[in-house]
């Protein structure tokens, strides 16, 4: 069997007591960090795990697909994943073929990016249009995809790129002025490290959002529609440090 374990927002301790005891059982353990990552090194999930845990790469998930397929018909094998295992596409693929080749799968679920947002800054699930990546090689879909969205007054949720190197809210509010300086007058709230203890949450205008010191990353960023709920608002004034002037966009 193929079992997809989600480990969480920030470090190994996320994991659900499911996914532990799966991974402890299992017969071998791949763990993959280009879709996402944790704070906890491999060195170190492997002394949490009581495993040896092989990390797989790129080309691992998609053209050699494959040889993971083949080795989950002879035995249980996980393939741990930060945050939810299924939010990538690419972990869909894999499981596809798995079961179109007659290898079972199973998926246990961790805490995502996507609802955690939500959560820490009251932004209402329903209010989020589709999402984008802000890339380290310029382009225009995410300026084009906040567009649609606020053409349907909906919010934006922006994944930051991490290759080669995981991008700050600085940077990716200049890629996106890149395209369009325009872009930089909208509000959004920008969020670094969430589910961690040293969790920052912060409102404003992108010009704003670009000058503040996040720390560290993983960072990721919101663009919000072109008006809110009057919960949202006083959510973001209460747990993102929101300016008043966001309370003109309620409606």
């Amino acid at each position: 069997m193929l079992i997809f374990v989600g480990l969480g927002l920030w470090d190994v301790e996320d994991i659900s007591l499911k996914g532990l005891k799966t991974v402890k059982d299992a017969d071998e353990v791949y763990a993959e960090f280009y879709t996402s990552k944790i704070s906890t090194s491999v060195e170190d999930m492997e002394r949490f795990f009581g495993r040896e845990i092989r990390v797989l790469e790129r080309s691992d998930l998609e053209e050699r697909s494959s040889i993971l397929v083949d080795r989950a018909r002879e035995g249980d094998v996980v393939i741990l994943v930060p945050g939810d295992p299924m939010v990538a596409t690419t972990h869909s693929a894999i499981r596809l073929e798995a079961e179109k080749r007659g290898v079972k799968t199973r998926i246990i679920h961790g805490a995502s990016i996507t609802s955690a947002v939500c959560g820490l800054t009251g932004l209402h699930n329903y209010r989020f249009g589709k999402s984008a990546t802000v890339s380290w090689h310029t382009s225009k879909t995410p300026v084009d995809v906040i567009n649609a969205n606020r053409e349907i007054d909906a919010h934006t949720l922006l994944f930051l790129d991490l290759h080669p190197e995981p991008m700050k809210i600085k940077d990716a509010v200049e890629k996106l002025s890149e395209v369009d300086a325009k872009v930089t007058e909208l509000f959004g709230v920008g969020i670094a490290r969430a589910g961690s203890n040293e969790v920052v949450v912060k409102c404003d205008r992108l010009s704003e959002l670009r000058k503040y010191n996040f720390g560290e990353p993983l960072h990721i960023l919101v663009v919000l529609a072109k008006t809110l709920h009057f919960m949202e608002c006083e959510c973001l004034m209460e747990f993102a440090s929101a300016p008043s002037e966001i309370g003109e966009m309620v409606r």
